[in-house]
């Protein structure tokens, strides 16, 4: 019974360990004002645009952020910083230019889509959806 208790103690340590070095890597973005202040031009046919976003998420993003966009993506573990929540309210009051440049332009283990995703519709189509989450 001690040898459970033991076991327990040291397992629940070390998750509230990883969960504060997870919180540690969590650095500001330095949004260039360029980007602070783009919007999205591609708003004719927002459903259309949340639809094909939503495809690209699948394909691009949903690895690391998840399906829902709460960074449990099965490739989130792998990863040395947590890769954040766009459900939250802190999330959200991000500009369209601001989500635009972190999930576009990226930085350190957030990886550039400029190639992967060329054409600007589809930026945009993805920081549409992510907003849906």
């Amino acid at each position: 019974m001690k040898t459970n208790k033991l076991v327990i103690s040291l397992m629940t340590i070390l998750l509230m360990m990883s969960f504060t070095l997870w919180q540690q890597d969590k650095k500001p973005w330095n949004i260039p004002d360029k980007y602070k202040k783009m919007t999205n031009t591609y708003t004719d046919d927002m459903d259309d645009l949340i639809d094909y976003g939503s495809d690209l998420y699948a394909k691009h993003c949903a690895s690391c952020h998840g399906d829902d966009g709460i960074g449990d993506g099965p490739k989130a573990d792998e990863l040395k910083s947590y890769p954040g929540d766009f459900t939250t309210d802190e999330f959200k009051k991000n500009s369209d230019g601001a989500i635009y440049y972190m999930s576009i332009v990226g930085r350190d283990e957030m990886p550039n889509f400029e190639k992967k995703i060329p054409d600007e519709e589809g930026r945009w189509a993805v920081i549409e959806y992510v907003k849906t989450l």
